[in-house]
């Protein structure tokens, strides 16, 4: 299958701004995209954005992680999270708030990102 784009989180969801610029980003090209052509990707840290019952108001930080389960929501189903990133970082399916993105081995990630004609990364 080839992308139109893909949008690819590697980077914590607190402590700066990307995540939530690289989420407004998805939000925006889901609109002008129809939904087979956008592959979501999650990486290294970027798979704590994915993490269920965090708190970052301890942080003094706005929740937007529940903002993620609008994937699902608006239908979103080309979305892959690495295993092994969540291995590495001791994660499982149970903690994820979503439940139906594709596991996939890093490799299987990359061949999805090399099917993108752009590949925005946050």
């Amino acid at each position: 299958m080839k992308y139109k784009l893909a949008i690819l989180f590697t980077q914590p969801p607190f402590g700066i701004s990307t995540s939530r610029e690289g989420l407004d980003a998805l939000l925006a090209a889901s609109a002008f995209c129809d939904e087979e052509e956008l592959a979501i990707c999650f990486l290294n840290d970027g798979v704590f954005n994915l993490l269920a019952n965090q708190q970052p108001e301890l942080l003094l930080q706005k929740d937007h992680i529940a903002t993620f389960k609008l994937i699902e929501l608006y239908d979103l189903t080309e979305c892959f999270i690495c295993q092994e990133s969540l291995a590495e970082r001791g994660l499982d399916n149970s903690e994820l708030v979503l439940k139906e993105a594709q596991k996939v081995s890093k490799n299987k990630l990359f061949e999805v990102l090399h099917q993108a004609e752009k590949v925005l990364t946050f």
